[in-house]
């Protein structure tokens, strides 16, 4: 037996012997219920409002709930006050916590302890600290804004996402959530375009809304619920697997004899060793204001999902970044490994991250709270709904190929499009009752004034959609769910910020023009509802190809897309060149979201991501497939060939294992074919440096396709080979023994 398949089977008999942990030991000091610690460390309102003077608190809640720029007067008195907060919880170090553009997030940590006049030990954090640091950014992607030599980075604090303290190995940090910029004000971050787009939204929103009659709304803010998928598997299976390690999915392995086929998992009972990981996950999440609230199995083995209530989308990104980061920490010390790559097992269902999407106004009169996509009680506030559903439709026919772009990953590549995923096709779902009433205004069925079509096509029954008994279409990359879009394409190792980003854009664009459209309609028609409801039924009628309630996984629905002009892209480098068409560059610039070279920035990065991502899986498999399966294989042959031996020495005939010997001989053939392609295309690939563009289609179609032979030819092996000899863990073993 080699060393690799001992490592094997002692992992096996450690899971077996696992001991399940409590997870509430590690939370002994924590009072219950989840109420009477929730968000313990989080500095939010409560802690403002109780600690901080009535006149700062006031210009500091202007800042969080309106989206208006920190009055930098108050930022000593309100970082005396967080300092003082945080050390009596015994942090030591503060850290401004942003996201680059790696889809993680960055932290450089430094002490509260200064000195005074006469070198005496104290603790300081001045207003200048809170508000901004200045971290090195030369090793961050940047997407060519700046050259590698250059260092100098800055964040800045967002005060509208509380700050928290991180709980790690001991330590306690401040974390300070904070935007991340270049030396000339460039984004090199994934939060500055967002909060960007908010504020666009937020602009467009209100002069439509004033426009309407509906006065007095101060900020419409987007609110956002991320519900996040993820596997959990033994951290002994998963440190013998090269290919979880270096890419996270496993690059190899043969299907088991089950797998989902029996539906046996999907919100059956968690595992006990499980639940007490993801027990210990929430304790961890609650403490800092994360309200998640529903925990179940997911479709395929060992696959779970957890998700929160919706927040507003600055701290919803905030959060979800929380739950990544927080659920792989708390699973190593449950002996298990959190895997939150989009397929990281080809064969059953792979994982998403539903984002639930919605627009809210904020104002000091009865509109505040109100959910613009969300029907009403009155004709007019229904009228206001179809026009803002309107915006959305109009955004997403318009931009499909953009919003495609936003959820293109290597990892997500692998998903869409099979059966637990939407496709790579984006279409909207709108359910039964919606859809006729959309159809009836598009067609002009219905009165000509807007009061009489409110009666003739139900619109007054409008709030009971929110309540639709139309099953909701889980094959739908875009779905209406009664007052909320669920982007369900996302995948789930992404950072959120950047797809709903766009979706921010793109609806604000929208509305922008159905603002000019609804002032050039209302010179014509005296009824401003009535103006509304010509201009709601023109973009009904344009936007019809984007609307789809059938099964988004049917070969039919794809040759129905091309005869609607939909865009199919299938691979992520040509979805990912949406970012720079012409289109998508006026939209950013004309808004003020990035600039020309901020988008170029956004796709080369992304482009580059891809390639890395591609190659790093490209090498891991050849070594894979050199140094362990073969040399397993071959060992396996060896003792075929020398048992034929023996045994045609021992007279024995016919001698079954010449046949068995020729057989595998052919296999370990194929695979060593395969190989010798798979480093051949890696060669090729590794010489086109100089044209990202070109090696990302080399990649996604030659490199891929050699990939899936190495891996056709290895999985063929591995159900033949001696059990004891092979020498990664199978799947069987890994999604299994939870």
């Amino acid at each position: 037996m080699t060393d690799s398949s001992s490592a094997r089977s002692k992992a096996l008999r450690s899971i077996a012997d696992r001991f399940v942990a409590s997870p509430r030991a590690a939370h002994a000091d924590l009072p219950s219920p989840t109420s009477a610690y929730f968000g313990i460390n989080t500095f939010g309102a409560k802690h403002m409002r109780a600690k901080l003077p009535a006149e700062v608190y006031a210009k500091l809640l202007a800042s969080v709930r309106l989206g208006k720029k920190l009055d930098i007067d108050i930022a000593p008195t309100v970082a005396q006050v967080i300092k003082e907060w945080a050390v009596s919880r015994g942090v030591t170090h503060f850290c401004h916590w942003f996201q680059p553009q790696t889809g993680l997030t960055a932290e450089k940590h430094d002490a509260f302890l200064a000195f005074d006049e006469n070198a005496q030990p104290m603790e300081k954090f001045s207003g200048d600290q809170l508000i901004q640091s200045e971290p090195d950014a030369s090793s961050f992607p940047s997407g060519g804004l700046r050259a590698t030599w250059e260092a100098r980075g800055y964040t800045a604090w967002n005060p509208a996402s509380p700050v928290f303290i991180m709980e790690s190995g001991g330590a306690k940090t401040l974390c300070i959530p904070s935007a991340f910029i270049g030396y000339h004000g460039e984004a090199l971050d994934e939060l500055t375009p967002l909060l960007r787009s908010s504020d666009v939204l937020s602009a467009r929103s209100i002069e439509l809304l004033n426009l309407l009659g509906d006065k007095g709304a101060l900020r419409v803010y987007t609110t956002l619920g991320a519900e996040q998928e993820y596997f959990l598997i033994d951290r002994g299976h998963f440190s013998l697997r090269p290919d979880l390690v270096m890419g996270g999915r496993t690059l190899l392995g043969a299907p088991p004899p089950r797998g989902q086929q029996l539906e046996d998992h999907y919100f059956g009972g968690i595992p006990e060793r499980v639940q007490a990981c993801i027990a210990e996950v929430e304790h961890e999440l609650y403490k800092l204001g994360v309200p998640i609230m529903t925990r179940h199995n997911e479709v395929a083995p060992c696959q779970f999902e957890m998700a929160p209530i919706y927040e507003e989308t600055d701290i919803a990104v905030d959060h979800n970044q929380l739950v990544m980061s927080i659920l792989k920490k708390v699973a190593l010390r449950h002996g298990l490994q959190a895997l939150l790559h989009e397929k990281p097992f080809a064969g059953i269902n792979g994982s998403g991250k539903h984002c639930n999407w919605a627009m809210a106004i904020a104002s000091d009169n009865e509109l505040d709270g109100v959910n613009l996509l969300k029907p009403g009680k009155t004709p007019h506030q229904n009228i206001r709904f179809l026009l803002f559903l309107a915006a959305v439709l109009k955004a997403v026919h318009k931009h499909s190929g953009l919003i495609r772009a936003g959820i293109a990953t290597s990892g997500n590549e692998h998903r869409l499009g099979a059966n637990e995923a939407p496709p790579a096709i984006i279409s909207v779902f709108m359910g039964e009752m919606l859809t006729k009433v959309i159809d009836d205004i598009a067609a002009g069925r219905a009165g000509k004034a807007a009061a009489d079509a409110m009666i003739e096509l139900g619109v007054a029954k409008l709030p009971e959609i929110a309540k639709d008994n139309t099953d909701r279409n889980r094959t739908s990359p875009f779905a209406f769910t009664g007052a909320k879009f669920e982007f369900r394409a996302v995948g789930s190792s992404q950072s959120i910020a950047f797809p709903v980003m766009l979706l921010n854009a793109t609806v604000a664009e929208s509305l922008g023009e159905l603002t000019a459209a609804l002032k050039a309609e209302m010179k014509k028609t005296k009824n401003r509802d009535d103006a509304v409801l010509k201009v709601v039924s023109a973009v009904f009628k344009s936007t019809k190809a984007i609307r789809f309630e059938g099964n988004n996984y049917s070969d039919a629905w794809v040759v129905e897309a091309k005869k609607r002009g939909l865009p199919n892209f299938r691979r992520s480098p040509e979805a990912l060149a949406q970012i720079v068409t012409a289109q998508s560059r006026k939209l950013f610039t004309s808004l003020g979201i990035l600039s020309s070279e901020e988008v170029d920035s956004r796709y080369h990065i992304r482009l580059e991501r891809y390639i890395k991502d591609m190659l790093i899986e490209l090498h891991t498999l050849a070594e894979m497939a050199e140094t362990m399966i073969l040399p397993a294989t071959h060992g396996y042959l060896a003792v075929l060939c020398e048992s034929a031996e023996n045994a045609k020495d021992a007279g024995v005939k016919p001698v079954p294992q010449i046949e068995l010997a020729n057989s595998v001989a052919s296999m370990v053939a194929a695979l060593q074919k395969a190989s010798a392609n798979l480093r051949s295309a890696i060669a090729k690939a590794e010489g086109m440096h100089h044209d990202a563009a070109k090696q990302a289609q080399f990649l996604t179609s030659t490199g891929a396709d050699a990939m899936a032979a190495v891996r056709d030819a290895s999985d063929a092996l591995e159900v033949r080979v001696d059990d004891a000899r092979w020498p990664l863990p199978k799947y069987r073993e890994m999604v299994f023994p939870v």
